[in-house]
Formats: structure tokens, sequence, C-alpha cells
């Protein structure tokens, strides 16, 4: 493909799917241009303008590793896991010195800032949403450091907007009243990342089952396989999770899980036994030992389990 239609295909998921999956994910990071809250208001669209930069240098630098060397450069989930920790604890500490800020200081915000702001954009790189992944697979696939770098470039572009108001409104709001609120408000955003990175690292992972609109056509199928010897089980991805969010499937026998998409979100792409997945797809599992096998989303939101007995 080329970069050109790789830079559309990157703007128009951007557009689409990835302005409420990222901001959700990674605007958190915005927070910390409010430090600078006491600056005058027309630097405003300066800052903001430089965390856009930021972001999109360093997702531009990583689509040319990506189509460069391809999947070799791509972070596994577990690395992924312990960013999103990381992240969601920055996130904690930007919300509590928003929450405890006093007028002092403000001399130092504007040099402060002006440095803290590319910085915290190119920071986003390393908190990727379920569509993010999905372009860094298209830019694995592209094979060029060209095409890697035009489809990261156009995503960006595409969630521009979306961040350029959030943090015009984070730096307004910073200014009011309501700072303490919003720093309530990065407070849960950075528990929620902190948890997330929990999830996706599996590391206080509970089994459990989940309803939907595909529940029963999809246990009907999977139930189906099972009792008749196969060795297929499928599984639907909605924007709500996945459904069933438990299945059964044979143990000591190869396995075929069968990905569909329903919706469009971060649930579009799944970790499984230690890789990622862009959906729709087939993953075919060597034979298990009797258990729960557990997968997740690439943002570690949703969760899902295959019980081999």
């Amino acid at each position: 493909m080329q970069p050109f239609a790789l830079l559309a295909s990157g703007l128009a998921a951007g557009l689409v799917a990835g302005t409420a999956s990222c901001t959700a994910v990674q605007g958190g990071l915005l927070v910390g241009l409010t430090s600078g809250g006491c600056e005058r208001p027309s630097r405003d669209p300066v800052l903001v303008a430089w965390f856009l930069t930021g972001r999109l240098v360093s997702y531009s630098a990583a689509g040319v590793l990506l189509g460069l060397a391809g999947s070799a450069v791509s972070l596994p989930p577990e690395v992924r896991a312990l960013l999103l920790v990381a992240a969601g604890i920055t996130v904690i500490a930007y919300a509590i010195r928003l929450l405890r800020r006093r007028r002092s200081g403000c001399d130092e915000a504007p040099r402060r800032a002006a440095r803290s702001a590319p910085l915290l954009g190119a920071a986003t790189i390393l908190i990727p949403c379920g569509v993010t992944l999905g372009m860094e697979m298209v830019a694995v696939s592209s094979g060029s450091p060209l095409g890697g770098a035009a489809v990261m470039a156009g995503f960006v572009l595409g969630t521009a907007p979306a961040f350029a108001l959030l943090g015009w409104v984070l730096r307004r709001v910073s200014r009011t009243r309501l700072a303490r609120l919003a720093g309530v408000a990065a407070l849960v955003a950075g528990l929620w990342t902190v948890g997330s990175g929990v999830s996706l690292g599996g590391w206080l992972a509970t089994p459990g089952t989940a309803a939907g609109e595909y529940t029963r056509a999809a246990t009907a199928e999977s139930t189906a396989a099972a009792g008749q010897g196969a060795r297929t089980v499928t599984v639907w991805a909605t924007r709500d999770g996945y459904r069933p969010g438990m299945v059964t499937a044979r143990a000591g026998v190869s396995v075929e899980v069968v990905f569909k998409l329903a919706d469009q979100g971060c649930t579009r792409t799944v970790t499984i036994a230690g890789r990622d997945f862009a959906l729709p797809a087939t993953v075919r599992l060597p034979p298990q030992r009797p258990g729960s096998l557990r997968y997740v989303c690439g943002m570690g939101m949703y969760s899902g389990y295959i019980n081999f007995s």
C-alpha cells in the first residue's frame, strides 16, 4: 500500500475509532499541562500544540521502526502492562499535585510547562489504546519505514482535534474553582490506568462470566462444538467486552478460537497466550492442560476465559 493510502487509512481510523478510545486511555497525561495553570490564557494553544507535536514525533518514529524492523520492535504484553502501571502512577502524581497546588511558584510555571508539554505528548506512545495497537500492526505489515510512519502519523492527526479540545479545557478548568474536581477526575483516571495495566498483565485475574447481545448464539455454537468433539470455539468482540466471557474447549488437543468482530472498539485487538491479534482472527492454540486460559483486550479493560476440560 502506498504511503498516501496508509496516511489516509490512519487518519480515518483516528477520526472514527481512535478519538474516544485514545483520549480515554491517554488523556490523563494531559493533566500535566495543568501544572502551569497560573499562566496567561494566551499560552494555552501553544502548550497544547507542543503536546500534540511531541505525540506526532513519537508516533512517527515508532512507525518508522515498526515498518523497518517489523514485529521485532513491538512491546510484549507484559512490558505494556508495566508501562500502563507506570503511566497511571505518573497521572496520579500529577493529580495530587493539582489538588495541592498553590498560587505560589507561578514564576517558574511557564518554563516548566513548556518543557513538559512535548515530553508528555511523546509519552503517550507508551500507553497504547486498542486502536493504536491495530495501527501498529498495519505499520508492521507495510514493511516500509515510510509507510509505517505515514499510518502512525495519520492516526495522530485523526485524534488531534479531540486531544486539542481536551487539553484546552483542562488548562482553562485549572484556573477555576473546578480545579480540584479536575484533580479528582485525574486521580480516578490514574487509578483506572493502573488497574488496566494490572489486568493486562494478568496479575490479579479472577475468572468471571459476561452476558450480552451475542452471548446465546456464541455459547450455543461453542457448546455444540465441544459436545461433538470439535476443536473450535467462537467469541464475539463487542464494544462492551467479549461474549461469552467464558467458553469451554477440549483439553489435550489443538483448539481454534474464532474471534469475530461485532463492534469497533478496544476489543478489536486481543492478547492471548502472550501474542497480540487484530480482529477478526482465528487463533490456533496448541494442546492445553485442563484449566483456564485468560485473554484480554489490548488496553487491559476487558477479559475473557477459555476453560479446558
